[in-house]
């Protein structure tokens, strides 16, 4: 069992940044490739970023790429997303998972933290 807490959300200015932390308990951490994904009010959950278990590959959603930034500290049990030159379009509830398999598909994540909301101005 993996429990997710995501943390480091709120408001910020077009243009703006902000680090997103995802706190694992357990001691399985570094087992699992660790995913960001994110919902918008209407629209389906829509994968972010996704990290393997020793942190050496990551992927990105295309329109994403250049902008955030995946990380991980096994020795922390933290995921991290760094988003910076943020636009309106990124308001959206983030969402951390844990995945044996790493994939940008949101079903083949087998647990997910509680969200946390991100709303950028224009």
């Amino acid at each position: 069992q993996v429990q997710l807490v995501e943390s480091g959300g709120g408001l910020v200015q077009a243009g703006g940044s902000l680090r997103l932390s995802c706190a694992a308990s357990g001691r399985t951490f570094s087992t699992y490739a660790m995913g960001w994904f994110r919902q918008a009010p209407g629209k389906e959950r829509e994968f972010v970023a996704v990290i393997s278990r020793s942190g050496g590959s990551t992927s990105y959603a295309d329109s994403l790429k250049g902008r955030f930034t995946i990380s991980r500290d096994n020795a922390k049990n933290t995921v991290y997303l760094q988003m910076d030159s943020l636009k309106p379009e990124d308001t959206a509830v983030y969402y951390c998972a844990a995945s044996k398999r790493g994939t940008t598909t949101p079903r083949n994540y087998d647990y997910w933290g509680q969200g946390t909301q991100v709303t950028v101005s224009s």
